[in-house]
């Protein structure tokens, strides 16, 4: 009998869901012909493949199902900043709240992202931001030493670009943002190689699609994590810190010590990563695009007059290949739900319908960054995409001879961009002039390509490839 009623009772809930239908005004409905599953297994399985579908299929507009849950996917990238400008009728704590939960374990009530963004933005501007950049090229500079990387001069090293990158500028984070482990190499070595078990598994944790031996893995990695990562444990953690401050204020709420340390990862996380995979996409597109490589080579040789302060800013090839990587590899998903029926404007004119409950997503990896009527080859890196044509910063681009706000969104949208994004581009842009300036760096097989990237990081930040690059380095003589 039990089990005949909780047959009868999903059968009910699937007729319940399968009776949705396209309200006038609503933007295209495409239920996928899975009951209550709709389109969950393509959408996590390669999400832009499958909105890149949708968007051919329904234009810039459409929902789709997905386990359940009606998603709007909203792909005109000229009203994005109007439409996620209202923060009332558009909310971003609640799927927050859900991924905190999936992904860390972390149950934080009063989590407000509006309020912890602009206290982030205080301390990663101005004085606080060139202090804060300085201690990073310091100990960066203290990683890249030949004792610390294990070189002998003239030696050459085997490696993988992808692990040399983020294991660098993670280690170099780390140091940096929450003041830890600077002297012990082999406590730094080991928290790495936790946060990247937790973070290969971390699109399977908020998806819940993880298996048994995936969340016991999950589980081991956040527990050693926590354990580094308790506040106490941290050193020089100041007050006026950026990460003193939010601590500050996680026990100005009263807040306890386990959820503290909880917390703590959620931030390892935000700050430390997508650095090194950017920066593993950058020196992975120049050394298999040799007049690229050469060019940013003349840059920085060129620049080597400038006093220290002036360098940064006078690199307008590898701020075109910077922003041309970013435009390949920047693929976050802005989610944000529906809490009442709301109409919005596309850049059209055409208004459309959003309904109570809903999701409404926006992926600029799509549109504008990927769009062919904007960017020409869009698949393909040209390093001076970003470039006019004496050589300085390009920011005119057109579809259908109207100009478009952003030709790519790598930080966010207008409302809601990345607070450290400055930080972030100076730790990038010292990791590869590092590299360039202090090493001889080649592919070690010449005809290398680089890894497919890893469909399953669409959504994540920056991607990931699904494999790494060989390369050889050894110290420049």
């Amino acid at each position: 009998m039990m089990w005949t009623a909780l047959l009868l009772l999903g059968l009910a809930v699937l007729l319940l869901c399968a009776r949705r239908t396209r309200r006038r005004n609503e933007p295209p409905l495409d239920k996928g012909v899975i009951p209550w599953l709709g389109h969950a297994l393509e959408f996590g399985k390669d999400a832009a493949k499958f909105l890149t579908r949708m968007k051919q299929k329904h234009g810039d507009i459409f929902t789709v199902r997905a386990a359940g849950q009606y998603i709007t996917v909203l792909l005109d990238s000229n009203c994005y900043d109007a439409v996620l400008s209202d923060v009332v009728l558009l909310d971003q704590t609640g799927y927050a709240q859900v991924l905190m939960k999936r992904i860390f374990s972390l149950n934080l009530p009063n989590h407000n992202p509006e309020s912890e963004k602009k206290r982030a933005e205080m301390h990663f501007q101005g004085s606080a931001l060139t202090q804060l950049c300085s201690s990073m090229q310091n100990n960066l500079q203290h990683l890249v030493t030949p004792s610390e990387m294990g070189l002998k001069v003239s030696e050459w090293k085997k490696d993988g670009l992808f692990r040399l990158c983020y294991s660098l500028l993670f280690k170099t984070g780390y140091i940096t943002v929450f003041g830890a482990e600077k002297n012990n190499s082999a406590v730094l070595a080991e928290i790495y190689e936790e946060f990247r078990r937790f973070d290969k598994i971390l699109p399977k944790l908020a998806r819940t699609t993880e298996n048994k031996e995936e969340k016991k893995i999950a589980s081991s990695a956040r527990e050693k994590l926590w354990k580094w990562l308790t506040p106490s444990r941290l050193e020089r953690l100041e007050r006026q810190s950026w990460l003193g401050n939010y601590v500050q204020q996680l026990q100005d709420e009263g807040v306890d010590a386990e959820t503290q340390r909880r917390a703590m990862l959620l931030q390892l996380w935000v700050t430390q990563g997508n650095a090194g995979p950017t920066a593993f996409w950058v020196l992975g597109y120049l050394l298999t695009h040799p007049e690229a490589l050469r060019a940013v080579r003349e840059e920085i040789q060129g620049g080597k007059h400038l006093c220290p302060e002036e360098k940064p800013k006078n690199t307008p090839v590898f701020d075109s290949v910077l922003s041309e990587t970013l435009r390949l590899t920047a693929a976050a998903l802005i989610t944000r739900e529906v809490k009442q029926d709301k109409k919005i404007c596309l850049s059209n004119g055409q208004e459309y319908q959003l309904r109570r409950g809903d999701r409404l997503c926006v992926f600029p990896f799509i549109s504008p960054q990927m769009d062919p009527q904007i960017h020409q080859q869009p698949e393909m890196f040209q390093f001076d995409r970003f470039l006019n044509a004496h050589g300085t910063e390009k920011k005119d681009f057109f579809k259908d001879g109207v100009k478009v706000k952003y030709p790519s969104m790598p930080w966010g949208t207008k409302d809601n961009l990345c607070p450290g994004r400055q930080f972030a581009i100076s730790a990038i842009k010292e990791l590869v002039f590092t590299i360039l300036t202090r090493f001889d760096l080649e592919l070690y097989d010449k005809n290398a390509k680089l890894p497919l990237v890893d469909p399953s990081r669409y959504g994540f930040g920056i991607l990931q490839p699904a494999g790494d690059l060989d390369i050889r380095y050894r110290i420049r003589s």
